[in-house]
């Protein structure tokens, strides 16, 4: 009883010794937590992906917060180079959904999937600092596999249309491969009904 009342004061010591007063915990920057662990890993891009030039060999990989299942096989339709026009948000009724991804600048190329699954008619980005853009992947239910090529090009702050497919089809997932060029760029993407 005696080794375990000792042990016990021991511990409490060396705990009281390596535990940082409230003072010094106050003065330390705060530390964000992130969604799932940083996960490096080599890009993945399916047979058939209409882009041929040399994409980042690792990136970071985000994974969407909802899983989605597209039963159909998929097929890439040709890659439509992104003409970015700046856009005005819809009304929060026109709206259906809406997701979004923090990226940070010394992640280098984040690779972020939102996974939607709704019926809608517009896909919109919303750049909050400034963000390197590749390519957008926008997979619908019939498993036509749409690239938006952003060619590398750098965006500033603002909100751009990404995809206008006015026959309202459902869009499973969206792909996007940016990285950013600020300490933190804010990536928010928005589907229309």
């Amino acid at each position: 009883m005696h080794r375990l009342l000792i042990a016990s004061i021991s511990a409490a010591m060396l705990l009281g010794a390596v535990t940082p007063s409230s003072a010094d915990a106050q003065r330390r920057p705060r530390v964000v937590v992130r969604r799932g662990p940083v996960r490096h890993t080599t890009i993945v891009v399916r047979p058939g992906h209409p882009i041929r030039r040399a994409l980042p060999g690792v990136v970071v990989l985000r994974t969407a917060r909802t899983a989605v299942v597209v039963r159909a096989p998929l097929v890439f339709r040709p890659a439509i180079v992104w003409a970015p026009v700046v856009a005005v948000l819809p009304a929060r009724d026109q709206l259906v959904w809406e997701d979004t991804e923090t990226i940070e600048k010394d992640e280098e190329w984040v690779d972020a999937n939102f996974g939607v699954d709704h019926r809608g008619t517009a896909l919109f980005l919303d750049v909050d600092g400034k963000a390197k853009l590749s390519f957008a992947e926008v997979t619908f239910e019939n498993g036509d596999v749409q690239v938006v090529d952003s060619e590398d090009q750098t965006r500033d702050r603002g909100l751009y249309s990404l995809l206008d497919f006015r026959d309202g089809r459902r869009v499973m997932t969206v792909r996007v491969l940016a990285r950013s060029e600020t300490p933190e760029t804010t990536l928010k993407v928005y589907l229309r009904t």
